[in-house]
């Protein structure tokens, strides 16, 4: 079996795949898209990374393709459907994601909430001149305030129990709800979308992209919130209309965001920068060493599970 590796990171991640299979990878770098299209006509099975692009157009010249492997849970840089079409199986790594991005989330709401980047940002510049008074930079509890999860998957799922042991209310809107037992035991409460803008104190989106989430969070959605609300966002850029959140940070129509997925190649709408209320980082989700090395070992074992049927596939789509 040929393996053909769209980067090259991570190697002890991948030592069971090298023993058992021809892998082809670069060094010290990634393939550029021309280069795995002159190649991939050899190739079994492709292990792109998040940001690689698996069109139709890549697919189309693989005529020996039976999996695609994605370093990543999301998947919206692979024409599933169209793998699907040409008898591909296309896989993910979701387990290792879960604790870190939720970690994520959480941090960045008690960051937002308690002022610490923006309070950290003024003590830099500002030095000895920053007022800090007993009434000056006030924050918000999260304790006893109500967290809106949109997507109760499996880091909505992690992030409700960690907000649940900071004293936090969970309701949630998913596109199933939950059965009974499962919401009984995270003691969550499902809603409809709109109570879930009027009624949550922060809102952390945590859907996966599709067509039909693409820019769910928009300005009547973002004017339906509360205007004490904080907006939380570590699932992919594009569910939010980010032009649309810009005005209603700057309007005051809600509180504050933390962003660590923007809408538009990873780098922010520029007017975001100049804005205090607003908590940024550069899509650090699962910037771990841990997080990454367990999803060079799931993509691994994605592989030869696909191949030998020996183990656990995570598979998005199978034929």
């Amino acid at each position: 079996m040929k393996v053909l590796m769209t980067y090259d990171m991570y190697r002890e991640g991948f030592i069971e795949l090298f023993d058992r299979y021809d892998v082809t990878h670069p060094e010290g770098r990634d393939f550029s898209f021309e280069e795995v299209m002159k190649i991939i006509p050899m190739y079994d099975v492709l292990c792109p990374m998040f940001n690689f692009p698996v069109n139709r157009e890549l697919i189309d010249q693989a005529p020996k393709l039976r999996l695609i492997a994605n370093y990543a849970v999301g998947y919206n840089n692979i024409d599933v459907e169209y793998a699907l079409e040409k008898g591909i199986a296309v896989a993910n790594t979701p387990d290792p994601v879960i604790a870190p991005t939720a970690n994520l989330a959480l941090g960045l709401m008690i960051d937002t909430a308690r002022r610490i980047t923006e309070c950290d940002r003024k003590l830099r510049i500002q030095r000895g001149s920053m007022k800090t008074g007993i009434l000056e930079n006030m924050g918000v509890s999260i304790a006893g305030q109500t967290l809106g999860i949109l997507g109760m998957g499996r880091i909505g799922k992690a992030l409700c129990k960690r907000a649940r042991a900071c004293g936090m209310e969970i309701i949630y809107h998913n596109r199933r709800q939950l059965d009974r037992e499962e919401e009984t035991k995270l003691n969550v409460a499902y809603v409809s979308f709109d109570d879930l803008l009027k009624e949550a104190d922060f809102l952390s989106i945590n859907a996966p992209y599709s067509p039909q989430t693409y820019h769910i969070i928009d300005e009547k959605a973002l004017k339906s919130m509360k205007s004490s609300a904080i907006l939380i966002n570590t699932a992919r850029g594009a569910l939010v209309d980010e032009y649309a959140l810009l005005n209603a940070l700057k309007n005051k129509d809600i509180k504050g965001a933390a962003l660590d997925v923007f809408e538009f190649n990873d780098f922010p709408v520029p007017e975001l920068f100049e804005l205090e209320n607003v908590v940024l980082t550069p899509h650090i989700g699962t910037q771990t060493e841990k997080a990454r090395l367990e999803m060079a070992k799931t993509v691994s074992d994605n592989v030869i599970g696909f191949i030998e049927n020996d183990r656990k596939v995570f598979f998005v789509a199978n034929r």
